[in-house]
């Protein structure tokens, strides 16, 4: 058995652990005996029934999406800007989201609106993010340079961000806290119904993420080589751009924005199996992305006991030390690109 397969059958193994750990973390103790058994379809009690089916294991589901949603995202998008430090949120479509969501929450009252807070928040997420696209995907069109599209993205999340701003200066304090708690990410309000459509949509990009392997492993070596080699670059822009934001887009809008995750997986990725071909990359980034946010749901539910822990502020406080680590250690993050 080669190295790779025994890094993959290790993150294989890995992810039912740390599963089954975050099953067994929160406010009330459960044994790993009784989520066995409800694993198995025995009977439980009625409290730890509703412990482990309505509050944990869609958190633990919602868990393992998050991490293969974002660590696609970030690697599809430092694969096609060649950027070790490019995200999901880069080209402004989470920025398109919190505009979105906090349009509702700041602006709905003063428009009349009587959208339920769930719906509205899920609803203006995905207006918000996809609104972003739209104008991408036309500018994209009209713009050849990869760089200027980049930076027209951060100038769109700018904008998207200074029009937030001001909706706060004028927004009552109870709402700037709902719009406050909502920006520091949360795996606790996906239900079933929305793990539903939120897998269906991540399968769909994932997917479409392997039929593109080839000309992602000919952009690494610049637009001139994959020109060469017939890789319609316009067309393949615009495939990354809306897989990025189906993914981005739907994990913003369910869960909040999760930072972090779709920079470091990539990276530990490329220097755990030492590659860059998207063939293996891609795999072992859904494994590790898995395992990685379900090792934070992890720490965030169980860290102080009774308390959950804002699970963005733990992904940064995780992600920024490895990437630190990776510069001191002198890893060439850049060397995939």
């Amino acid at each position: 058995m080669n190295r790779n397969k025994i890094y993959f059958l290790f993150l294989i193994l890995l992810m039912p652990i740390l599963a089954l750990i975050d099953l067994s973390i929160g406010a009330v103790d459960i044994s790993f005996a009784t989520i066995t058994d409800y694993l198995s379809f025995q009977d439980l009690s009625e409290k730890e029934n509703l412990i482990l089916h309505e509050s944990r294991m869609p958190r633990v589901l919602t868990a393992l999406i998050c991490g293969v949603a974002l660590s696609i995202a970030g690697l599809l998008m430092q694969t096609l800007f060649r950027n070790p430090l490019a995200g999901p949120y880069i080209l402004g479509i989470s920025s398109g989201s919190a505009l979105g969501v906090a349009i509702f929450i700041m602006g709905a009252s003063f428009l009349g609106l009587t959208i339920s807070m769930g719906i509205g928040v899920t609803l203006g997420a995905l207006l918000g993010a996809f609104g972003i696209l739209f104008i991408l995907f036309l500018l994209s069109i009209k713009i050849k340079d990869i760089m200027t599209l980049l930076i027209v993205g951060i100038l769109m999340g700018a904008i998207a961000t200074a029009i937030i701003g001001i909706l706060q200066f004028f927004a009552p304090a109870f709402q700037i806290k709902s719009f406050l708690l909502w920006t520091l990410g949360s795996l606790d309000a996906v239900g079933y119904a929305d793990l539903k459509l939120i897998y269906v949509a991540v399968f769909v990009a994932v997917l479409a993420t392997f039929l593109i392997v080839k000309p992602l492993n000919a952009i690494l070596f610049g637009e001139t080589y994959a020109k060469s080699i017939g890789v319609n670059i316009l067309q393949i822009r615009l495939i990354i751009i809306l897989i990025t934001a189906v993914l981005t887009a739907f994990i913003t809008a369910y869960c909040g924005p999760i930072g972090f995750i779709g920079i470091v997986v990539p990276h530990l990725s490329r220097l755990l199996f030492k590659t860059n071909k998207h063939e293996i990359i891609i795999p072992s980034s859904i494994l590790m992305g898995s395992c990685l946010l379900l090792f934070t749901d992890a720490i965030s539910n169980g860290l102080i006991q009774n308390v959950v822990l804002p699970i963005n502020s733990i992904t940064a406080l995780m992600g920024i030390p490895i990437i630190i680590w990776i510069i001191l250690s002198k890893q060439k993050i850049s060397s995939a690109f």
